[in-house]
């Protein structure tokens, strides 16, 4: 399966199908959510809920939300199993309005065991400023199973967090007026000078007029006037959907826990030499001049030929691997021997180690 995965990532593609929408290479400034947070309690549990002994906040909570409803509970000794203290967070998406229902998670922060079948009761979600924007109530979808007997048990996935879908209604909108923008700022997700300017040549060549200029890396800023559209949204939805192909950062990405290894097609080797254990790897650059017949039309040709061997014999030396070899090829030899990913994981941090790898290495 990694092979495979290593292959399709190593394929050419063409030109088109790097084409990406702008849309999907930077974020619209201003355009964003917003995080939200509440404390709640969930009712309804099945003797699965937070003991009160080991969790006193849950208690109070209680109290407080009965005293809210008119009940009486001073003094009282409360220890029901059936409730359980939970934090609720969401995000509140870019112009919600007010009606506008979200949806919310909740997370169990006491000793409960499950959140299954439990019903949250009105939790007001507050933004960073402190201001309510949104109240959650409804039942939880607890994402995992329980199962339990007399003598043994058995959970799958985590009971103890749950999603409630449109679960909390908007009560307060955030203050943005996107028509009164003069000029709006375009961030790239993945900064880089040259897809900056390739987005600033397309917005202007769709617009035939100067309406882009690219302020640095990571910033194009847009004139919303010089565009000559009636509204700003106007102006965003009509360069939303042109398409750019974006300068990737040459980069090796290497989970070590799963043994999982991507890397980018701009990926390339200087000369060194490569050996791991008793293998050796062997690359050889012999490119081949075609020419056309006397006196006949046509142009001479250099057609590339790369011959990879791996040798695994313990006599044999260290191999040199020529300037400008490409690590797909490093790496289409290694899996053609079969090397295992931790293996080939060490051999890239040798390389990279060594100065030999030229690319942004990236371990997780």
């Amino acid at each position: 399966m990694l092979r495979l995965l290593l292959l399709c990532l190593l394929l050419p593609v063409t030109a088109q199908a790097n084409t990406i929408r702008l849309k999907d290479l930077v974020e619209f400034d201003g355009v964003r959510g917003n995080d939200l947070v509440g404390y709640g309690l969930v009712v309804g549990l099945n003797g699965t809920g937070d003991g009160l002994r080991n969790s006193p906040f849950t208690e109070e909570i209680m109290s407080n939300i009965l005293e809210r409803l008119g009940v009486n509970v001073t003094g009282e000794q409360l220890r029901p199993k059936n409730v359980a203290a939970v934090i609720v967070t969401a995000s509140l998406p870019p112009f919600a309005r007010v009606g506008g229902q979200i949806d919310v998670m909740v997370s169990a922060i006491g000793d409960s065991d499950s959140l299954l079948g439990g019903t949250l009761i009105m939790t007001p979600l507050n933004a960073a400023d402190g201001q309510i924007y949104a109240v959650a109530q409804g039942t939880i979808l607890a994402g995992g199973i329980v199962a339990e007997g007399e003598a043994a048990s058995v959970t799958q996935g985590v009971p103890t967090a749950g999603v409630i879908p449109s679960g909390a209604r908007v009560e307060r909108e955030i203050d943005f007026e996107l028509s009164s923008l003069a000029s709006m700022r375009l961030a790239l997700r993945e900064p880089d000078f040259t897809t900056a300017g390739r987005i600033e040549n397309a917005i202007n060549r769709e617009f035939r007029r100067t309406v882009a200029v690219m302020r640095d890396s990571g910033t194009v800023e847009l004139d919303i006037a010089a565009t000559r559209m009636s509204s700003t949204a106007h102006a965003i939805g009509r360069i939303e959907n042109i398409l750019v192909e974006p300068q990737l950062k040459a980069r090796v990405v290497v989970d070590q826990r799963s043994g999982t290894i991507v890397m980018g097609s701009d990926v390339r080797l200087s000369r060194v030499a490569v050996s791991q254990g008793n293998l050796t790897l062997r690359i050889e650059e012999t490119p081949a001049v075609e020419q056309p017949n006397p006196f006949a039309e046509g142009a001479t040709v250099v057609v590339p030929r790369t011959g990879a061997a791996i040798d695994d014999d313990e006599g044999i030396a260290l191999a040199e691997v020529p300037e400008g070899t490409s690590l797909s090829e490093v790496v289409a030899g290694l899996n053609a021997l079969g090397v295992s990913p931790r293996d080939m994981i060490d051999i890239l941090k040798s390389l990279k180690a060594a100065g030999a790898l030229h690319a942004e290495f990236v371990v997780r």
